[in-house]
Parts: structure tokens; sequence; C-alpha cells
């Protein structure tokens, strides 16, 4: 008997490690639930009910090929070794299959369960299936780890030229095994049910995900290097969730993105080339996050940050928090956050180089605000764009750019759209004042739209001296820990 543990591949397409065991002979698959590790993790109530839709259909779909999904409670992953061990000797399990997840404690976790299965006589085969590129595999001439993206980007480029990473085939429908498949849970203790609104914004499935991808590979990817930056449009292609969850592969996002431009993936139509590169900027991040460990510790990549003088200004978090800093743009982006599980990718920069330059807050704060609250969180990618904008990253913005809000708000949603959909408060005001209501005298007051909590002007004064006065070392990556 084989055994497919899945995690964050809640899919039945194109799975390298379901592809593996199913190959084997006949197979089981198990699912954990560890509502103390995801607490651990600050993963959001709407991810964990999404994990759990996704699991639901991903039970219907494995039982047309007669694979019983069991479901397991491993309250925290130290106790996934004895768990994942005794469901193996309950089924007479020869050997485990699981697609390789990154960071420190899914490591750790992966290390544990295949010595203890080790230790038992069984199998575990670990596959590369959520990344197009084995971590290691893009290294600089040096042998390390790239930590500049155009560079890291260019050798990808190299490798995909020389043939893109195949599509795995489904599973044939093996014999019934006459094991009953477990219940899957409709909701965890401690990770509150979302909005039916928000739940609809995301319908679980493959079919979902595939016909989110077939869509925006039809017409939108055509305009994506202009209307990604565009909160207004729906110009992004709403597949983050999908992919974080693993409910689709990136395999299959650049087949299809490859269908479209005529086999291009570094020419041809710049829309598509321009969302490869997201592609690979998230292939990036998790590279990452195996070359240099601290990152996934709450720990800035650039060592010397760790000493800037990060204000603790309870008040001007929450305000962030809650959309109430009186700057429109930042507030319109953190409602739609917390009602939708979702943020623009343009205002995710804007939102966290605002709490981390103007308001000067550590941004361990956001990164943790926002995956308590996004239904596409990833620490990979979460972290990287946090560390991106706080200038504490890796290929980081460099600290005195800084962006404008107000700019930014006039530049990407020039007519106010986005704006007057979050802020209805705000709808009496023309296309020119509502990016800068202060300015124009605004509709103050308990019941009208706030003052703003900073000026943007000294704020950014501010925070170009905190990193001036930092200690300039050179960071390299033998430097971390």
């Amino acid at each position: 008997m084989q055994l497919i543990w899945l995690r964050s591949d809640l899919r039945l397409h194109d799975n390298t490690a379901l592809a593996a065991a199913c190959a084997k002979g006949p197979t089981l698959a198990v699912w954990l639930v560890s509502p103390t590790q995801w607490q651990r993790h600050d993963d959001a109530a709407c991810k964990v009910d999404f994990w759990l839709r996704n699991v639901d259909e991903l039970s219907r779909a494995l039982a047309t090929k007669h694979i019983p999904l069991l479901i397991r409670h491993a309250e925290t992953w130290d106790q996934a070794a004895d768990v994942v061990l005794d469901l193996c000797r309950e089924h007479q399990v020869q050997a485990v299959h699981c697609n390789q997840e990154y960071g420190v404690n899914e490591t750790r976790r992966d290390q544990a369960v295949a010595a203890a299965l080790e230790k038992a006589g069984i199998d575990f085969h670990s596959c590369l299936d959520q990344l197009l590129f084995q971590p290691g595999s893009i290294l600089t001439k040096s042998g390390n780890y790239f930590q500049v993206f155009s560079q890291f980007r260019k050798v990808c480029y190299e490798r995909l030229h020389h043939g893109v990473p195949a599509i795995v085939r489904a599973p044939q429908a093996q014999q019934p095994l006459h094991i009953a498949a477990d219940k899957v849970p409709g909701h965890v203790d401690s990770f509150p049910a979302p909005s039916a609104a928000l739940q609809a914004l995301w319908p679980a499935g493959e079919d979902e995900a595939r016909r989110r991808l077939t869509h925006f590979v039809d017409q939108p990817i055509e305009d994506y290097h202009v209307e990604r930056d565009l909160p207004a449009r729906p110009g992004t292609s709403q597949l983050s969730a999908y992919l974080a969850a693993g409910v689709i592969s990136p395999r299959q996002c650049l087949h299809a993105a490859l269908s479209h431009n005529h086999g291009e993936f570094d020419s041809g139509n710049v829309g598509v080339t321009t969302w490869v590169n997201e592609l690979l900027w998230r292939e990036f991040y998790k590279h990452i996050l195996v070359g240099y460990p601290q990152v996934s510790m709450h720990r800035a990549f650039r060592s010397e940050t760790e000493a800037l003088a990060w204000r603790h200004a309870p008040r001007e978090l929450e305000a962030w928090q809650r959309g109430r800093t009186g700057i429109p743009i930042i507030d319109a982006a953190m409602r739609q956050l917390v009602e939708t599980g979702w943020m623009h990718n343009r205002l995710r920069m804007v939102v966290a180089m605002f709490l981390t330059k103007n308001l000067l807050i550590d941004w361990r704060e956001g990164e943790r605000f926002f995956m308590r609250h996004l239904i596409d969180g990833d620490l990979a990618a979460n972290n990287g764009g946090w560390q991106w904008s706080a200038s504490t990253g890796t290929d980081s913005a460099p600290y005195f750019r800084i962006f404008n809000p107000h700019s930014q708000s006039e530049r990407f949603d020039t007519h106010g759209v986005f704006l007057k959909q979050w802020l209805p408060e705000l709808n009496g005001l023309g296309s020119k004042e509502i990016h800068n209501p202060a300015k124009a005298g605004g509709l103050f007051g308990p019941a009208g739209y706030p003052q703003p909590i900073v000026d943007l002007s000294e704020s950014r004064a501010r925070a170009l001296s905190a990193f001036k006065n930092l200690p300039s070392r050179q960071v390299s990556g033998g430097q971390h820990g």
C-alpha cells in the first residue's frame, strides 16, 4: 500500500507525489488537521476555510479514482511523525509520498517524519512539485543562492529554454480498496467561518482554478502589464489563493501562458512575459526561504536593519489595520483585505511602505496582520514582499524610495473608482479631491472620514533619517545565521 500525504497540493491533476504513489501500487491519501500549528503560523481563518472546502472537493475527485482520503489530527507538526506512522501501521503502508514544502518548520517536520518511517522500514519519497526548479539548482557562480531577482530570473530563463517542466498526468482509477473515506470537517475550532460573501469570491476546487486560468489567458493576460496596476480593474489572474493551496500548479500556469504566447516566455506579448515574471518572483522567494532560512524565523534578511529604531505606536497601527488612517488609498486597500481576504498587489506595496516608512512601524507587525487575513497567505511571498517594501530584504527597494500614497492613488485610481467602492463616506467628493480629502477641507468628524494620522513629508524625512543612521555593513550570505 502507498500513502499520499497531501499538504499544499490540493489537486488531482499535475500532482507529482500523487502520480508517483499511484504508479507504485494501491494508494491511500491523508490530510492532517493541525490547528495549533496553523495559529502559530498566523494562518487566516478564511484560508483555513478555503483549505477545508478544497480538501472536500479533492476528496470527491479522489473517490472517482477509488482513492480514499483520510483525515487525521496532529495538533502541531511535532505530532506528525507519530500520526503518519500509526496510519502506515494501520494500513500496512510500504511507502509515503509527499510534495516538498519550504520553510524551517516544514523542513523539520518532514525530516522527523522521514526518520520515524525509516526506523520502521517504511520508505519516504519527497517530490518537487510547487516549484519549477529545485532549490539549490539555481545558484550564483560562487555557489550561493541569488539575492537579486533579475539575476535569478536570467538563469531561470536559460533553463526554460532547454525545456519546460512537463505536466504530470492524473492517475488512472485503481481497484476499490474497501476503505471508507473520512468526512472532511466543515470548520475547525478557533478558526471562525468567514462570511458567505467572502466564500463566494473564492469558490473551491480544481475546476474553478482552471476556469480562472483559462479565462485569464484568453484575454486579460494580453494587457496584464498595464491592467495589473489598476485596482479598480479586473486585470489580475485571481489565482494566488489557488496557487498557495496547490489547487493549481505553477506548471499548469506556465504551460497555459506559453500556449497563448506561441511557446515564448521571455519575448512576444508583454502581458504574458510580465505574468511569467510574476510566477518567477514566487519561485524566487521560495528559494530564498531555503537559502536564507532566517527569513522564516521573523528575522530581517539584511541583518544590519535589525538595529532600526522602529516606533511603538499602537494607536497608529490600529488605525492602519482598521482602514482609518485618513489616507484614502491606504484605508480602501485595508478594508478590501479584511472584507475579501485579498488585496491588490500594487496596494500591498503601497500600504506596506506606508506602515514601515511613514509610520516607521516594524514590518513584522504588517507581515503578521496580512497573514492573519489573507486567503492567499504564503510565507515566502508575504515575507518577501514586506521585506522588499521595508528595505530590509533581498533585492529590496532602496530605503530612500518611498511611495507617496496620494501620488500612487492619483496615478493608478485616477477617477477614484476603487476608493469609492471601499470608502462610501467619500462618495460626495470629486475625482480630484477624493485622493486627499484633508487638502480639500474633507468630511471630518465622528460620522465622516478621519484626519490623516501622519504628515507624509515629515514622516518621510523621519524614515530617511532612521535608515541613514544605520550602521552600513555589507550584507553577505555568510553573515546570516
